[in-house]
């Protein structure tokens, strides 16, 4: 990588510094010869390993990971008509084996519920089967139309977590369905990354979903991004792929099933969030490295110096945390700009005056500087690091809570929309007045039922019509 580019455009011109920061600090490459495909870098994937597994934790408490194939037989694919109807411009289909056409077309899947539910109908038999909790984390493939954006908006989607759960009744379903929510609110609480949790409308919910529920977030540019979906399908497609299971009466039900899922997107909110105009912020949690040691060798020190850096790091991997030791022939100013520019979240300094007096200049990513002893370095450090989470949390949520102004009249939500922000304004849910705010302001609205410490519950007048409203969300989403 060349980082003599010159300085990182200002995040305050976002699309420019999004799209510098993922080559510059290695996180994707953008020059793959197919429109909307990315490559990861290894720092990058890195990045998304310890994210996935965090996720994979969370869901391993009460889901299994399973795998199902990416092709999907057309026959298959076309049962679920209201389904199709919401992917029928995205599908990838393979028609030839080789130069053989193949008698059956196979779709690439955009979304896996086609794939999956012919084998949940042969596994559910007996309501001691149920729940029935399975989710996988795979590769899905969308012809997206619009303009392509890596980790954003893609054609091959590469790290699609979904799960697909199968129940006895609807009721629980939509209480599994509140415990997805609760799952995903917890995975980016420990990503220091504020949700806003709504319900979607009518006519934006999942295609073949009773209803659906988001998790968005606000990013540096005030405009919105999806980064979680949890859909409650009742029996829809149990219906159309015949999953059923005897109940303890010996009668023959259909099951209730949700599917909830989570792409990278969670990385894009990441890096776009806590970033800053020096480059990634990282929180320890997720870092690739949380700690790097930069020894400061001057003259006939330099060995006592090295021998005392191998030491720290020696110490510090055996901890348990994530360390590398910069011995690179550089300058330090150029090793501080090397890591910084790659969100590691702690840098020591250790040089010859640090040596004699036992300690290490600890330098967090937002800049703090804090003078540690080597004797409690461990424990120095741990502290260090749960300060710069708790305060990466603080900023992420104070930039939410500024992002988010109540609007009560379409005037003032168009001027606030403009200025970056979210608006929360009274909607009556009736879809002609949704056409007017969204006429008016050239913006979406994002849903109702909103869960957020942010947005007041209190009812109101709907700034569409002048009949009662509920807060509802309205923004200029990606």
């Amino acid at each position: 990588m060349d980082d003599d580019a010159g300085a990182l455009p200002l995040k305050e011109d976002f699309s420019a510094w999004y799209n510098e920061i993922l080559w510059r600090a290695e996180i994707m490459d953008v020059r793959y010869p197919v429109k909307g495909l990315y490559v990861w870098y290894p720092y990058g994937f890195a990045i998304r390993k310890f994210v996935y597994q965090r996720l994979r934790d969370l869901l391993d408490r009460d889901h299994q990971e399973t795998l199902f194939p990416l092709l999907i037989p057309e026959q298959e694919f076309m049962k679920e008509a209201e389904h199709i109807k919401g992917f029928e411009d995205e599908v990838y289909w393979v028609t030839h084996g080789g130069t053989t056409p193949l008698d059956v077309k196979l779709a690439l899947r955009p979304t896996s519920e086609t794939a999956i539910y012919p084998m949940y109908a042969l596994w559910v038999r007996s309501h001691a089967d149920l729940p029935m909790k399975y989710y996988q984390i795979v590769n899905t493939f969308r012809y997206e139309t619009k303009q392509t954006r890596p980790l954003i908006r893609l054609r091959e989607i590469t790290s699609f977590k979904e799960a697909h759960t199968v129940h006895a009744t609807w009721e629980e379903a939509s209480e599994q369905v509140e415990e997805a929510i609760r799952l995903y609110r917890e995975f980016y609480n420990g990503l220091c990354i504020p949700t806003l949790v709504s319900k979607r409308p009518d006519w934006d919910k999942f295609p073949g979903a009773d209803y659906t529920i988001a998790v968005d977030a606000i990013m540096p540019n005030g405009k919105t991004l999806q980064i979680g979906t949890v859909h409650h399908l009742a029996d829809h497609f149990s219906r159309t792929f015949n999953i059923t299971y005897e109940d303890k009466n010996g009668e023959q039900k259909f099951g209730q099933q949700t599917c909830y899922g989570i792409s990278e997107r969670s990385i894009a909110a990441l890096i776009s969030i806590h970033g800053d105009d020096k480059g990634l912020i990282l929180p320890p949690s997720v870092a690739t490295l949380q700690v790097v040691i930069v020894p400061i060798t001057i003259g006939k020190r330099h060995e006592d110096v090295m021998t005392a850096a191998r030491k720290l790091h020696t110490e510090l991997t055996a901890a348990g945390f994530r360390v590398k030791l910069d011995s690179r022939d550089m300058r330090p100013g150029a090793k501080y700009y090397w890591w910084e520019l790659r969100g590691v979240p702690l840098r020591l300094e250790l040089g010859p005056r640090d040596l004699d007096a036992g300690k290490v200049m600890a330098v967090n990513r937002i800049g703090r500087k804090t003078s540690i002893d080597l004797s409690t370095v461990t424990e120095d450090v741990s502290r260090l690091l749960s300060e710069i989470t708790d305060a990466l949390r603080t900023r992420a949520e104070d930039h939410t809570r500024s992002h988010l102004c109540c609007a009560p009249s379409l005037d003032v939500l168009k001027v606030k929309l403009d200025e970056g922000k979210v608006g929360v304004v009274q909607w009556c849910q009736e879809k002609r007045c949704a056409d007017r705010i969204e006429e008016h302001t050239n913006a979406s609205i994002l849903g109702t039922d909103v869960r957020s410490q942010y947005v007041p519950e209190t009812e109101g007048i709907c700034i569409g019509c002048g009949n009662p409203g509920k807060p509802t969300l309205v923004g200029r989403a990606y």
